[in-house]
């Protein structure tokens, strides 16, 4: 029987050793490494979570989450290694964070995380360059992801230091973002539009994010809110809208400096989520956005808010194995199944997640581009805002559907007074720096 050399063996344990030491450092214990059997069906696991993700991030309105939280409440009944179980919930987060692009792009739904960059992408689409903000997209992620990997000890060691005054003062921090916001709009009349726009979607926040809704799949009421906010208002709009232009080609035209420096930004904010309660990845998508260079426009943003969305899987798990306290619906789905907290094993799968993600958002966006130009779009628009409707009652009963509603007339209110859709993520900034 084959057996690696020695000299394999050894580089092997040397680089746990120094990733021990990291560990040790910044208080992050790697756990259990796992022996070759056991690797065997955390492979085919993570496999499986990749295709789980893939089908979330492609229908709009369905998260990872909803996945991962039935798989957790099977976990008593399915005979499956917990290890094993972990990493296909884990996957499925991080496939599904590259992916939920596609429909924002090509239908105009985006996942919540996704909301801040919904409006730039639906116009470098218009201009014929989809194919480039799918690119634009997966770039931001995946350097997002290898900068929260790298990163992650050192970070990790300082903001278990920094959260409780981040914590303290998060309504500064809040502010601050919403000043900067509003200091880059062009005119008076712009951020008299988008102050109307934040105070309502918080008003609209403080009122639903407090509901105990539940429906016949486990959801919640984010699912109704941003579909509401962000997808209804889009769809309606397409209904006599001319549909998805051809696409150009794939091209990028952003400076290497700049998609660096926004996925970057997005990357650092991701650690929010892993570390400050309350925090999502929508907000951490939002926060990043007055670090994004201004000549970088709608690239930029679209950079910045997908690396702020895949971040989140790194600095969450991390977060997790140090404080004990999961900060996404993922990780409360692993938290809940019992999974063994091994990072020697759970971050290499959110690595090999990461690049089957990255791969795909080109493949399957662009097929998703030709795909819907060939479609009636009125038709269209018809049967996705008829599936959000479904999904809000499936995740959320009939007050969910009355949820959607009122966060549709809300987004439909930002837009006509000229609002940029990135206000409406006051509906969790606003509450959370309230304290509600």
């Amino acid at each position: 029987m084959w057996s690696p050399p020695p000299l394999t063996h050894a580089l092997v344990d040397l680089l746990a050793a120094a990733a021990g030491v990291l560990g040790s450092v910044a208080g992050v214990p790697l756990g259990p490494r796992a022996d070759t059997a056991a690797l065997v069906p955390v492979a085919l696991a993570t496999v499986a979570g990749c295709l789980l993700g893939t089908c979330s991030g492609l229908v709009p309105g369905l998260h990872a989450n909803n996945f991962a939280l039935l798989l957790a409440g099977a976990a008593p009944q399915v005979p499956l290694d917990p290890l094993a179980l972990g990493a296909a919930m884990l996957a499925a987060g991080v496939v599904h964070t590259f992916l939920d692009i596609v429909p924002s792009l090509a239908l105009g739904v985006p996942d919540g995380a996704m909301a801040a960059a919904a409006l730039p992408g639906h116009r470098l689409v218009l201009r014929g360059r989809g194919r480039e903000a799918l690119r634009l997209s997966a770039l931001g992620s995946g350097a997002a992801v290898a900068v929260a990997t790298l990163l992650a000890f050192p970070v990790t060691w300082a903001m278990l230091r920094l959260a409780p005054l981040l914590t303290r003062w998060f309504p500064l921090v809040a502010a601050a973002v919403l000043a900067v916001l509003l200091a880059t709009e062009p005119s008076h009349s712009a951020r008299l539009a988008g102050l109307l726009a934040f105070g309502v979607a918080t008003a609209l926040g403080a009122a639903v994010l407090g509901l105990s809704l539940s429906g016949p799949i486990t959801g919640g009421v984010l699912a109704p809110l941003f579909g509401g906010l962000f997808g209804a208002p889009v769809l309606l709009d397409a209904l006599h809208g001319g549909g998805v232009p051809e696409q150009d080609d794939a091209a990028l035209a952003i400076p290497p400096l700049d998609l660096g420096v926004s996925a970057a930004a997005g990357g650092f904010s991701g650690a929010a989520v892993g570390y400050l309660p309350g925090v999502s990845a929508g907000v951490a998508a939002t926060v990043s956005l007055p670090a994004v260079p201004a000549r970088s426009d709608l690239r930029g943003f679209v950079v910045a808010t997908s690396g702020a969305n895949s971040s989140t899987a790194v600095f969450s798990l991390f977060a997790l194995v140090a404080l004990g306290a999961p900060r996404s619906g993922v990780l409360v789905a692993v938290d809940d199944a019992g999974v063994p907290l091994s990072l020697s094993v759970l971050l290499p799968v959110v690595v090999v997640a990461a690049a089957t993600g990255f791969v795909l958002v080109g493949l399957l966006g662009d097929a998703a581009f030709r795909v819907v130009s060939r479609l009636d779009q009125r038709r269209l628009a018809v049967a996705v805002l008829c599936l959000l409707v479904a999904l809000s009652a499936l995740f959320a009963g009939p007050a969910g559907v009355a949820v959607f509603s009122l966060a549709t007339l809300v987004g439909l209110i930002a837009v006509r007074i000229g609002a940029r859709r990135v206000y409406l993520m006051g509906v969790l900034l606003g509450p959370l720096a309230l304290g509600l």
